[in-house]
């Protein structure tokens, strides 16, 4: 079956800034800067990665942070965790915004 997404595509994102050099390559620097070992380990950004491409929804970045995670040896079980908590804060988000809900309710219906 056929979808908008191509798992094949993933490999052709260097080629993105073919139009745009200058900017992709101010891009791809920061990137790697902020992927480089720092305060957080690369196995903890690449953690952080995974839960915040399932909160984003992007399939491509699912696929290479969960491969990044399985690299820096992290396990099923942790990168599952970390999914959890990025859809206990997208979900959180999501019911927060019930108070603003709330208050137009109360005040249309004043």
């Amino acid at each position: 079956m056929e979808t908008y997404y191509n798992p094949e595509d993933l490999a052709k994102f260097e080629g993105i800034g073919e139009e745009a050099p200058e900017l992709a390559a101010k891009f791809f620097d920061y990137y790697n800067c902020v992927f480089a070992e720092g305060e957080l380990t690369q196995r903890e950004k690449a953690l952080i990665a995974l839960a915040v491409a399932h909160a984003v929804q992007c399939p491509y970045c699912i696929d290479a942070y969960t491969q990044t995670c399985l690299e820096k040896g992290s396990n099923s079980a942790e990168m599952m965790e970390a999914i959890h908590v990025a859809v206990a804060i997208r979900g959180g988000a999501s019911l927060v915004h019930g108070v603003q809900m709330k208050n137009i309710s109360k005040k249309v219906s004043m």
